[in-house]
């Protein structure tokens, strides 16, 4: 963990662990992953932005970390979810860096859609 002095210039940089390897790194050096309900039961969600809600669990964005946090089956006990997450999204996400459809339709379910207002002006009166 890097802390620092006030007004010297530098932040402070939060420190997380992956639940995978257990190594201890920054957290922007790590894939958030977090818990969604799904049609068969609770999905693991890539959360690139670390921008969603809820409980998040901390991953290398390496296919190898992804295997041994399966093996240890730490997801569901970091995101403290009882029974198992389907992970096909992180996987996704891993091997091509894009959420899948399913996983981006989950990420959009809860946000409203912008409208356009690029060289629109509004009366205010």
């Amino acid at each position: 963990m890097h802390t620092s002095a006030p007004g010297n210039g530098q932040r402070h940089v939060p420190v997380r662990t992956c639940v995978g390897c257990r190594a201890r790194t920054s957290a922007v050096e790590l894939l958030r992953v977090v818990a969604e309900v799904g049609g068969s039961g609770p999905v693991a969600v890539p959360d690139p932005r670390h921008r969603r809600p809820g409980r998040g669990a901390w991953l290398h964005p390496d296919p190898a970390c992804l295997r041994l946090a399966e093996r240890r089956r730490a997801f569901p006990r970091a995101l403290r979810v009882p029974g198992s997450l389907d992970t096909a999204a992180v996987q996704h996400h891993l091997s091509t860096g894009q959420p899948p459809a399913v996983a981006q339709d989950m990420t959009d379910a809860g946000s409203v859609p912008r409208q356009a207002t690029e060289g629109k002006q509004v009366d205010p009166s």
